[in-house]
């Protein structure tokens, strides 16, 4: 009777297990789509903004010149191709007052000159600048002494020239034709600035210009001379300066 009241029991427990409603399904709305995140930024071109406000400065390195003129072309002066000479009288007193032309080179010479081949008497010269401390003669002394003592290039190693005026410039121009002008403008030395001009030649080749621009200067007008060494030298005051150039675009 037990045995038969166990199975009854063990029979209905299995009929409720497997005959009993099948799992419900969850309705399609009670898990909702997830919704797309909206784009940061729309497509196009604001899609990738620069990494900088749009107005932000350019910022370039090295010497910058402005943008010539249309139908004006820059050439820029070949350092190390160019040179900067000064020609100066010495009077040596421990040889019978001999004289000799001290002569002193740099090669460090920068500056732009913009050429206008249609209307020549649009052409113009930028500022030029040379590093006089390295001035070399044919002594070691000599530089020296000027160096430190008397021009004082170790503390004002730069000079400039910013002309201010050409005269001279033909109304056209041929290839090859020598040039022959006048520039005036300020001459900078030891942060003494002096009016001076230059008298100028220059040829135009292809895509080289070439020439030499002469002046004379006075040493005394610019604090430093004319330089004496007791019992050794005297200098003459004047000074000739001479700037041989080679330039190209």
């Amino acid at each position: 009777m037990s045995k038969s009241i166990f199975s009854l029991v063990f029979l209905a427990l299995l009929i409720v297990a497997c005959g009993g409603q099948p799992a419900t399904e969850a309705p399609a709305d009670s898990y909702p789509v997830p919704q797309q995140p909206e784009p940061l930024l729309d497509s196009g071109d604001e899609a990738y903004p620069p990494p900088y406000p749009v107005d932000a400065p350019v910022i370039t390195f090295g010497t910058v010149y402005p943008a010539p003129e249309v139908g004006v072309q820059a050439f820029r002066i070949v350092p190390g191709e160019s040179k900067i000479i000064y020609e100066v009288g010495e009077v040596f007193l421990n040889q019978d007052n001999a004289f000799k032309l001290a002569v002193g080179i740099t090669t460090d010479v920068n500056g732009e000159i913009l050429v206008d081949r249609e209307n020549p008497q649009n052409s113009s010269i930028g500022v030029v600048s040379a590093d006089i401390s390295q001035f070399k003669s044919d002594n070691q002394r000599r530089d020296n002494a000027i160096r430190e003592r008397f021009l004082q290039s170790a503390q004002y190693p730069i000079v400039e020239f910013s002309p201010q005026d050409i005269q001279g410039l033909p109304e056209t121009y041929e290839q090859g034709q020598e040039l022959t002008f006048q520039v005036s403008g300020d001459l900078t030395i030891r942060d003494v600035t002096k009016p001076v001009t230059f008298d100028v030649k220059m040829v135009g080749n292809g895509d080289t210009i070439t020439g030499e621009a002469t002046t004379t200067i006075l040493m005394s007008d610019y604090g430093f001379g004319p330089i004496s060494i007791a019992g050794i030298l005297n200098t003459e005051d004047e000074v000739k300066v001479l700037f041989v150039f080679e330039a190209q675009p």
